[in-house]
């Protein structure tokens, strides 16, 4: 594919980055793409074809890709990659569902019944994301919730796929009385978003606003929440905002051989820290960091959880520590900035939700974020074992 010309236009008013929905027939679609030459839309809505009507419009300083398209079917599914630069097919890092073609095939109907089929003739392979005019929105039950006072915080937390045989957000929903009995008032579920296969704990990340299919549609995770508020039960999300799997379209968009591409506004090529798994995110970028404030108020608006629980906060610095544990443990200025930044931002929109850390870094660091408004994630497991145990050690 030779190197089309660009239209340049700039962003038509209100419109964010991914699916903007315009009415029941039109779509917008906007993609961050700095340093990419050319994008195309493909997609079930031009066969999967580079059609030069398809090619994105480009902003004038060069960041954001863009184009409205017609005709949609009201209620269909259309599934859609951005292709960048004719040769690397990614999904909407935005969108609210994708289709894999690994693993979508293991998901049980009575989990995820209709879900729609991979696109065969999608030459490019790879996650594919999906978009649906006309959905009918949640009818949110509970509109009002009133979380408990934080201080008084029962969590428990809770991996869908080990808690119930079925692995699916309703039927957890089914034990309601149990978590009553028990005596808590919140459930921390464990990363529920898309992450690769179908199998994990959740924390190897690919779409951060899209629920993982594993566990059932995204009104069965919206019913789970709405019940649990229901019986006076906060839900907190376990997210996972150190690093990303290579599916992440942003990993991809930006990769070169093993490791993500020295030109990448997401990642870094090496993590900086000793505990890093995947891609470990540049949290000093401004892609990054508005990328994340976007994910953060959709799930808190879109789906009315009550907070965040951090997973390895500690990684939030381009401070190079790596291999020394303890070096990265260390009073770090610039990790509490960042970190008091995203506080800030949530407190905009969201006065009240739960902020949690799982930081373990040295103790002064945790007092200044602790009296800033953040809570503390502690490992007490050893302690509260031996306690019951009776032993002192």
């Amino acid at each position: 594919i030779f190197k089309p010309k660009n239209t340049i236009l700039n962003l038509p008013p209100n419109i964010k980055d991914g699916i903007n929905y315009i009415n029941y027939n039109t779509v917008t679609f906007s993609f961050y793409a700095p340093q990419k030459s050319f994008v195309h839309l493909i997609g079930d809505f031009n066969n999967w074809q580079t059609d030069a009507k398809y090619l994105m419009n480009q902003t004038p300083d060069g960041n954001h890709y863009w184009l409205t398209i017609n005709n949609l079917e009201k209620g269909k599914e259309y599934a859609f990659q951005y292709l960048i630069d004719g040769k690397t097919a990614v999904g909407d890092p935005f969108c609210e569902k994708i289709l894999d073609p690994k693993f979508d095939n293991a998901i049980p109907s009575a989990t995820y019944p209709n879900l729609k089929s991979y696109p065969s003739n999608n030459s490019y392979g790879g996650t594919v994301s999906v978009l649906q005019t006309g959905q009918t929105a949640y009818d949110w039950k509970i509109k009002d919730f009133k979380r408990p006072a934080k201080e008084n915080l029962v969590i428990y937390e809770l991996l869908v796929r080990d808690f119930i045989n079925s692995r699916k957000y309703k039927e957890v929903a089914d034990s309601i009385a149990y978590f009553k009995r028990l005596g808590i008032n919140s459930i921390e579920l464990m990363p529920i978003n898309e992450f690769t296969a179908n199998d994990s704990w959740g924390y190897n990340p690919t779409y951060y606003t899209a629920p993982d299919k594993a566990y059932g549609t995204k009104d069965d995770l919206k019913y789970l929440i709405d019940k649990c508020h229901e019986n006076g039960i906060a839900v907190i999300f376990d997210v996972v905002f150190n690093h990303a799997d290579l599916e992440f379209p942003y990993a991809k968009a930006y990769w070169s051989g093993s490791q993500p591409s020295a030109d990448s506004p997401f990642l870094n090529q090496k993590a900086t820290h000793p505990f890093s798994v995947f891609f470990d995110f540049n949290h000093e970028s401004t892609a990054t960091q508005a990328y994340f404030d976007e994910v953060l108020e959709f799930w808190l608006k879109e789906y009315k959880i009550d907070g965040y629980r951090f997973d390895l906060s500690k990684g939030f610095t381009q401070k190079l520590t790596d291999p020394n544990v303890g070096l990265w443990s260390q009073y770090d200025a610039n990790r509490i900035k960042l970190l008091k930044r995203f506080y800030d931002k949530i407190r905009i929109y969201d006065k009240d939700c739960y902020l949690i850390l799982e930081h373990l870094a040295e103790n002064s660091e945790e007092v200044e974020l602790a009296d800033y408004g953040f809570m503390l994630w502690g490992n007490m497991n050893g302690n509260v074992r031996n306690l019951i145990k009776g032993t002192n050690n």
